[in-house]
């Protein structure tokens, strides 16, 4: 008989966390429920998800940003249903499919106009591995320059790119030719680029791993760079693209015109993965330059039926909802409100971002009883303080947001690009409160603190 997946998920559902932890990743699972982001959650609409007995959660999460259009959008949901009463044939291979070419012709018409070929892939990581191999076949040159502390994914080659060790560890020696240069580091830069054996420069505009922007000239410069060693400038927009900070593109916000962006998350509509590669026609063709070479980069699912679809209704929603002017005018309106919280709080540091992709870093205060509690929790742990923000975010107020990265006293916020002045409301309301409790001294969230030492330290000995 077939499969009745609803009957199987009433059934099963709560069991989620122990499947996990015999069958898949214990070790998540363990961190989870330290955190307490162990919940099961039975249903999302738009920026909420909710659990089983219907407790209500605001998801400033936003899955690392492949929610942009929401979660479960009725639009996108009912393309996949037409696409597949239709019973198309999918997945042919040898055959070029309708909905690829609809989605490709729909992204090309996305400033700027000179990205004017695409290739599909299944996820941002792999369309990165596309990109390093279309631009060392273009160029005939192999070494690839990325920023210090920059995250382009965790497979092999894009992992190469990435400036934090804690990605790397185990894993041995990588992709040969990179090399990272510090952020807003001209003369490093140019020191690398000018032995003309550079590919690529590939950056992400603002560095998701806590929310980097550089100086205001720099990528623009950079790119001249580029242009004056024969390098390629390939900007990953996994994150920060399709209206993230306000722009179709982040790099739109420094008229910047790159060879290559990859985009990945939110193209999926939340619901169908994929990925893609924008370059420009010249450098397509360098690389199927011949009969022989038409699938010499591929993948198995990268045009499938399901993920083209998802796309197309994805940017319709970003379209048509005016979704990325919603990011810029909510944005706008967030980072105001959280600058006025950074006035009363000594303990906020900077608030950053552009559009929905915001930090707000935390720094030492000047009080003295104050200090003394920041400096003892740092000497513990320097990644600490942040994760005593997140926690009660989510314990007591139900808002789901995450720590910047390692060992940085940052939070980061990816909402929906669908929220309103309601969300930005009960989001900064309750960062105010939780701010708050970490003036009682002694109180809930040093204790807390010290809660999270003992299970790191019982984690540690364990092992």
């Amino acid at each position: 008989m077939p499969l009745d997946i609803q009957q199987l998920i009433a059934t099963r559902l709560g069991e989620n966390y122990e499947l996990h932890e015999q069958y898949v990743n214990p070790a998540l699972v363990k961190v989870l429920r330290t955190i307490g982001f162990d919940k099961v959650y039975a249903r999302a609409e738009g920026s909420y998800l909710y659990d089983k007995e219907g407790n209500q959660f605001l998801d400033f999460l936003g899955g690392y940003s492949a929610f942009n259009i929401g979660r479960n959008h009725p639009a996108v949901k009912k393309v996949i249903r037409d696409l597949l009463d239709l019973d198309m044939p999918n997945m042919v291979q040898m055959d070029c499919s309708l909905l690829s070419g609809l989605l490709a012709e729909k992204l090309v018409r996305l400033p700027p106009p000179h990205l004017n070929a695409v290739f599909f892939c299944n996820s941002g990581t792999e369309a990165i591995e596309g990109a390093i191999k279309f631009a060392r076949c273009a160029t005939g040159r192999t070494r690839i320059v990325h920023c210090d502390h920059s995250f382009h994914g965790l497979s092999c080659g894009s992992l190469s790119l990435n400036g934090n060790a804690e990605f790397r560890e185990g894993f041995g020696e990588l992709l040969p030719g990179t090399h990272g240069v510090p952020l807003n580091d001209l003369a490093r830069l140019e020191k690398e680029l000018s032995k003309k054996d550079v590919a690529a420069f590939v950056i992400e505009p603002i560095q998701g791993k806590g929310v980097h922007m550089p100086k205001d000239d720099y990528w623009p410069k950079a790119q001249e760079l580029c242009r004056k060693y024969g390098a390629l400038l390939a900007c990953d927009e996994v994150q920060t693209g399709l209206g993230r900070t306000g722009k179709w593109f982040a790099f739109q916000h420094w008229d910047l015109e790159p060879d290559i962006v990859t985009i990945a998350k939110s193209l999926s509509g939340g619901l169908v993965p994929v990925g893609a590669i924008l370059t420009r026609r010249a450098i397509y063709d360098k690389t199927f330059s011949r009969m022989d070479r038409c699938v010499v980069h591929s993948t198995t699912f990268g045009r499938n039926n399901l993920a083209m679809a998802a796309g197309l209704a994805a940017l319709t929603v970003l379209e048509e909802e005016k979704l990325v002017e919603n990011s810029a005018r909510i944005g706008e309106l967030m980072l105001q409100r959280l600058n006025e919280l950074k006035k009363k709080h000594e303990l906020i540091k900077e608030v950053r971002g552009k559009g929905l992709m915001i930090a707000i870093e935390f720094g030492e205060p000047s009080s003295l009883n104050l200090r003394l509690a920041w400096k003892a929790i740092h000497v513990m742990n320097k990644g600490l303080f942040a994760q005593m923000i997140v926690m009660p975010l989510m314990s007591k107020h139900r808002v789901l947001s995450q720590v910047a990265g390692h060992n940085m006293d940052v939070i980061k916020i990816l909402p929906p690009l669908t929220i309103g002045e309601e969300e930005v409301d009960r989001f900064v309301t309750a960062l105010d409160d939780v701010v708050t409790d970490c003036y009682k001294l002694p109180g809930p969230m040093w204790e807390l603190g010290q809660n999270l030492l003992q299970a790191a330290m019982r984690s540690k000995s364990s092992r």
